[in-house]
């Protein structure tokens, strides 16, 4: 038998069958894939058995989506080659967890509402129901059953309860701080939400300006050290550097300058390099520095109020370019240096960041480039304090001379002079520290994370302000009153402003401390709250004593892939 003659009849005969609409052994998608389907559901094919499935567990997460109406191609574009490895793993014999949910608080679902006249979690919920009947409709393999939408109380219950762990461990607090400020939205932008060197709102165009709130934060920084450390991570070693130098730990020296008046204030610096402080000629505040109003000379107040205003309008990677010129004002008051009493100026200039170390530097102009360029346009002094061993280099004619402290001394520097900078630095914060006016301190370019927002659709923060007993003050609710529910009876979402703040009947509640009357927190969780821990949610997502099942977690955790 040969099949020369039967090969191409068979192929004949299948392109008749696909080509044909009517042959009865057309493959006809919206007759076939909702009735098998629909049989996989009813058999629970993709159901993952957490607990008692006898094969190696394999837990396999895709980004959740955004419900922002239809999916589209980029969402198949990250599901399908997901779904492929899904498919893969099952067949190799792993018991494959394979969860889906939705991403459901944030801004865009607010600004749909004030388009539409309806209230975000009609909008979102929605678009939940339609891209969840498109996701079964194309056949992933996810399994339904273990399906979390963040915008749902009994998700975001755990964020609460989250922040008021970490309020009990000092992980959470609130202070004042300046941010990005979109006029329009009325709301707070995380840095990457301003975009490019006009500096505008991701979503709406309008220019960003910088605003004074008060804000919550979540103490990122006491892991800092903790980050640094990658043992036992299989980190890829450009990672490593990325996150080391994001972190940005600084070992150096905190130094208090009194400034020279009757109020007895202290400016703290934070240097990498105590060693020049000899050579520090003027100080250079942050336009953002809380202390620049009492510093500033009467007639000084409108040129700094004026360089304030713009100094606010420029994104930081502006603000800190080496190759831009160097502005800056004069506040009209001095510091005294405390290595050798000289009284010094104090400025403002944008090139210092108020997140930065104090917000505040010492300025050595013979040793930084930064400061050189500030010194020469505005006639500053400028001192060089550290050179080579037995050499008469770093000349400061030109350019500042960056000292390295590899086989470097001090020089112009009192009964410093001589030592080894190293050496010298060392010995220079001794004396500070016994004087009272410094020490050695650890920094980080790593910044606590702000995560209020002043909108309505987020996870309410789980605070009260009493009104009644100011002993009381700022007050955790109790964890058996959580959740702390959206109100549902907001019917115009304003396009401007936070409803919250101005729902009276949500505000008011009992303080849990007294019982007398107090207000609610309106602020509101940023949504990466949401999405920092919603893997082990998946684990366990109708759980209502805990925010996961930690044997699950102990099982299932790290994702694998």
């Amino acid at each position: 038998m040969t099949t020369e003659k039967s090969a191409p009849d068979r192929r004949q005969r299948l392109q008749t069958d696909v080509r044909d609409p009517n042959a009865r052994d057309a493959y006809t998608p919206t007759e076939f894939e909702p009735r098998w389907q629909q049989h996989w559901e009813d058999i629970g094919l993709y159901k993952t058995d957490l607990d008692n499935d006898p094969r190696p567990p394999f837990y396999l997460l895709t980004m959740y989506p955004y419900p922002s109406g239809d999916l589209h191609i980029g969402h198949w574009y990250i599901v399908t080659p997901t779904d492929a490895i899904s498919r893969y793993r099952r067949m190799n014999g792993w018991n494959v967890f394979f969860p889906i949910g939705f991403d459901a608080f944030g801004l865009p679902a607010e600004n749909a509402a004030v388009r539409n006249g309806t209230h975000p979690r009609e909008w979102t919920y929605q678009n939940i129901c339609n891209m969840r009947r498109q996701f079964r409709t194309m056949g992933a393999t996810f399994d339904w059953d273990k399906e979390l939408v963040t915008a749902d109380p009994s998700y975001y219950r755990w964020n609460q309860w989250f922040f008021l762990k970490f309020m009990e461990n000092n992980l959470a607090y609130r202070q004042m701080a300046p941010v990005d400020w979109c006029p329009k939205d009325q709301v707070v932008l995380a840095r990457e939400q301003v975009l490019g060197a006009d500096r505008v709102c991701w979503r709406c165009g309008t220019p960003v300006i910088k605003r004074d709130l008060e804000q919550w934060f979540f103490r990122t920084t006491a892991y800092a050290d903790e980050m640094l450390s990658y043992q036992g991570l299989e980190y890829p070693e450009p990672i490593k550097v990325m996150q080391t130098n994001w972190i940005g730990r600084s070992e150096g020296a905190e130094i208090d300058f009194a400034v020279d008046s009757e109020g007895g204030q202290n400016i703290r610096v934070f240097t990498t390099r105590p060693d020049t402080l000899f050579g520090a000629t003027f100080m250079v505040l942050a336009p953002e520095h809380p202390l620049v109003d009492e510093l500033t000379a009467a007639d000084r107040k409108a040129e700094v109020e004026s360089y304030r205003f713009e100094a606010r309008r420029k994104s930081e990677i502006d603000r800190l370019s080496t190759d831009r010129e160097k502005t800056g004002v004069a506040l009209g008051s001095f510091a005294i240096n405390p290595i050798n009493n000289e009284r010094i100026p104090i400025w403002i200039a944008d090139y210092v960041l108020l997140g930065y170390g104090t917000g505040a530097i010492m300025a050595v102009p013979a040793h930084d480039e930064r400061d050189f360029a500030f010194a020469q346009k505005f006639g500053l002094p400028i001192r060089q304090v550290i050179a080579p061993r037995d050499e008469a280099g770093g000349d400061i004619a030109s350019a500042a001379y960056v000292a390295h402290t590899h086989d470097e001394v001090l020089v112009n520097s009192g009964d410093f002079s001589g030592m080894a900078a190293p050496e010298g630095g060392r010995a220079i914060v001794f004396q500070l520290k016994q004087q009272g006016h410094g020490d050695v301190a650890v920094t980080y370019r790593l910044r606590d994370w702000l995560v209020s927002r002043q909108r309505g659709w987020g996870a309410p923060i789980p605070v009260v302000y009493c009104e009644a007993d100011p002993s009381c003050g700022m007050v955790p609710v109790p964890y058996d009153e959580l959740p702390i529910k959206l109100p549902d009876d907001i019917e115009t979402w304003p396009a401007q402003g936070n409803p919250l703040e101005t729902h009276e009947l949500w505000k008011q509640t009992a303080c849990p401390k007294c019982g007398g009357p107090g207000r609610r927190e309106t602020d509101t969780m940023d949504t990466f709250v949401d999405s920092s821990w919603y893997w082990w949610r998946y684990l366990s997502p109708h759980m209502d004593t805990a925010p996961f099942d930690t044997e699950l977690e102990r099982k299932w955790c790290p994702v694998d892939q």
